[in-house]
């Protein structure tokens, strides 16, 4: 989880069963966006965030090439919590990571 995600979206997550990092628990607040995304592919997680930055981010590494372990985005207007946290368990549960590699999925999943 990108550093601004929601905590509800966290702790929904956890209740159903989901491993989730944030980056405060990973020591890592405050960290420039290139940084959280490297180390979230350092880890062979998803990252999911909430932020346009990290998105753009995303897009120039897709761009150069450059791989990462891929990013779920969601614009917080836009998406409810519930819907994120159904739409997030779906991709942790019935998915692999080798699927996202330098991808970028946009919530909600129609």
């Amino acid at each position: 989880m990108d550093e601004n995600v929601r905590g509800s979206i966290t702790r929904g997550l956890r209740r159903r069963g989901v491993d989730v990092l944030t980056v405060q628990e990973d020591g890592r607040e405050e960290s420039e966006d290139p940084d959280v995304l490297r180390r979230a592919s350092e880890l062979q997680r998803l990252l999911y965030t909430e932020d346009q930055d990290l998105l753009a981010v995303a897009a120039d590494w897709q761009r150069r090439g450059e791989e990462f372990a891929g990013v779920v985005y969601a614009h917080q207007v836009y998406v409810t919590i519930g819907r994120c946290v159904n739409d997030l368990e779906l991709i942790a549960k019935a998915s692999s990571l080798e699927e996202y590699v330098s991808r970028v999925i946009f919530l909600p999943i129609d």
